[in-house]
């Protein structure tokens, strides 16, 4: 089963849930919607949207941003398609707090100890270790009401700003963005070993 789909059931389980917009690659959306249709119907009671993606995560929210209506205070989530392990719990803080701070992420407290660095031909030197008491490491969902969010992206466009994630949008406008506990399994399958102990998750049902 792809990764995609299991994280689509965690949204089409949540009844808060409306509407779920899925970005891909142009010659991705039919293959993809004929699987959806024939194999994972459950995917499909809430109302699905496929959407052409652009070159980078700021582009695809973009596109799927402009082929919704909403209200100004509904909440729009933004969540990797490659964090199938997120939770109910999760995601419903994150709405529970987009809708009382108007912007609220998904974060896990950071345990290694954090560097910052000066990058060299040779490799990097430290030039200060950050307090891991001020650090979380961002997962997703992240949570926004609509305006919010559209005007944050809005102004990105005109300044010609990309950000790493929808956040970064939202704290360059000077908004506040409320963090809510992720969870450590909360993980972005990246890597081979990070396929792993997400397949061993998934099978132990933790």
């Amino acid at each position: 089963m792809p990764i995609l789909i299991h994280t689509l059931r965690k949204f089409a389980s949540t009844p808060a849930v409306y509407e779920i917009i899925v970005a891909l690659r142009q010659d991705e959306i039919a293959g993809f919607r004929a699987q959806v249709e024939k194999r994972y119907p459950e995917i499909l009671s809430k109302r699905l949207q496929i959407v052409e993606g652009g070159e980078h995560r700021q582009d695809s929210v973009a596109s799927a941003l402009a082929h919704i209506a909403a209200d100004p205070q509904d909440i729009v989530l933004v969540h990797d398609a490659v964090r199938p392990l997120v939770t109910p719990e999760i995601i419903a803080h994150v709405i529970e707090a987009a809708h009382q701070y108007g912007a609220a992420i998904a974060g896990w407290p950071a345990v290694d100890t954090v560097k910052q660095v000066e990058r060299t031909a040779d490799g990097a030197l430290i030039k200060a270790t950050i307090p891991r008491a001020s650090i979380v490491m961002a997962q997703t969902p992240q949570g926004f009401r609509y305006n919010i969010l559209k005007q944050a992206f809005d102004d990105a466009v005109s300044d010609g700003f990309l950000g790493t994630d929808e956040a970064s949008l939202i704290e360059r406008a000077g908004l506040p963005v409320e963090v809510v506990m992720g969870a450590p399994r909360n993980i972005k399958i990246t890597t081979p070993a990070d396929m792993e102990l997400a397949e061993f998750y998934l099978k132990t049902g933790s």
